[in-house]
């Protein structure tokens, strides 16, 4: 049997992602990118500049990774509710672009290192 693993780095080269379902790298990737270019808008601004990078990372890929609700709030509508937390399986935050249901059981998020 042939199985392929997708693994998602950061620009830094560090392990973000690892997981069988393409759709899911693509969109972690994704997601990634678009942290760095808020990160890089939220610092040439001086918007709190006394945020250390890991939590300014922290917060941009979680801005990322939820842009369908960050877009509804900046147009002045709410958030779309999030399900409960029976429903979710992979107790990670909401993504803008959620894998397949069959394929969440091959996703693991790795989590920041200190």
């Amino acid at each position: 049997m042939i199985e392929i693993e997708y693994i998602v780095k950061d620009k830094h080269g560090t392990e973000r992602l690892r997981t069988a379902d393409k759709k899911a790298a693509d969109a972690y990737d994704k997601a990634l990118e678009i942290a760095d270019r808020l990160a890089q808008l939220l610092r040439d601004d001086q918007i709190l500049p006394a945020l250390p990078d890991a939590d300014l990372e922290e917060l941009t890929i979680y801005l990322a990774r939820n842009a369908r609700n960050v877009e509804r709030v900046l147009k002045g509508k709410e958030p779309e509710p999030t399900p409960p937390s029976g429903e979710r399986k992979d107790h990670s935050a909401p993504t803008a672009e959620k894998p397949a249901k069959d394929a969440e059981s091959n996703v693991t998020e790795l989590k920041r290192a200190p």
